[in-house]
């Protein structure tokens, strides 16, 4: 377990896009609608909604949104039934990307999202093509005076969860898991009053491509940005991880 939070530099920086209530109204939106889909419209059964659900409250999202997206994930909201769709491929630098979609019409998300990989010069696969190369995990970010490594490892070993990973930054702490361990190292974290500020069954790399230069870094993130405002893509996850020195450079420019 290492001080450094890996996921920070590996997803890229969203700036000040994702700090419009609109962006993030979306995003928790969909991790309902998606949590709702994979496990019911129960929040008492279903951590994954009990947790998206929380995130959406922080952000002060009306119930009527949330009670929304809980029957659009569960298809009691009428129209047409939402499909799970996923493509994959490879971004400027050889990034592999994978693009996890919720839509009610196969034809119009797949020639849009090719069009996406078409125009930023990406190249879309076939499946099986990148997917390969990730490992789907529970993933926590947590904050306050016991988001510590040691703090949280002896929390979450007395209550029996099963850890991966803990990576502790200035920013708070980032635990990964077995999915199958999300309900209980959620509650854990409930009990003690600890803020969670992320929740997700993730798509985490077993190892990154490293990136050295910027101008390929603000390519993928580009691309990144304009796949996660389509309505219909749930997530993207990409093997990125920026170096250091790239990293530092993108950062000093949005300051």
């Amino acid at each position: 377990m290492s001080g450094h939070n890996k996921w920070s530099s590996i997803k890229h920086k969203k700036g000040a896009a994702d700090a419009k209530r609109g962006k993030i109204f979306s995003r928790v939106s969909k991790e309902i609608i998606m949590a709702a889909k994979d496990g019911g419209g129960d929040p008492d059964l279903n951590a994954r909604l009990r947790s998206a659900i929380m995130a959406a409250k922080a952000a002060n999202m009306p119930n009527d949104n949330i009670e929304r997206a809980i029957k659009k994930g569960t298809g009691e909201g009428g129209g047409a039934a939402m499909e799970v769709l996923s493509y994959e491929g490879y971004a400027a630098g050889g990034v592999a990307v994978i693009v996890n979609c919720l839509s009610d019409n196969r034809n119009r998300t797949a020639a849009d999202v090719r069009s996406f990989f078409n125009k930023y010069n990406c190249n879309l696969g076939t499946s099986g093509a990148v997917s390969w190369k990730f490992h789907r995990k529970a993933r926590f970010e947590v904050e306050g005076e016991n988001a510590t490594e040691d703090k949280l490892f002896e929390l979450l070993l007395d209550g029996g969860a099963d850890v991966e990973d803990i990576n502790c930054s200035e920013d708070g702490a980032e635990i990964v898991a077995a999915p199958e361990s999300f309900a209980v190292i959620l509650e854990i974290l409930e009990k003690a009053g600890i803020t969670v500020t992320e929740s997700t069954l993730a798509l985490i790399p077993e190892n990154t491509t490293i990136v050295n230069d910027i101008n390929t870094a603000k390519s993928v993130q580009k691309f990144i940005d304009v796949l996660e405002d389509y309505d219909d893509i749930q997530e993207v996850f990409t093997d990125m991880e920026l170096s250091d020195e790239v990293a530092e450079a993108l950062d000093a420019e949005e300051e």
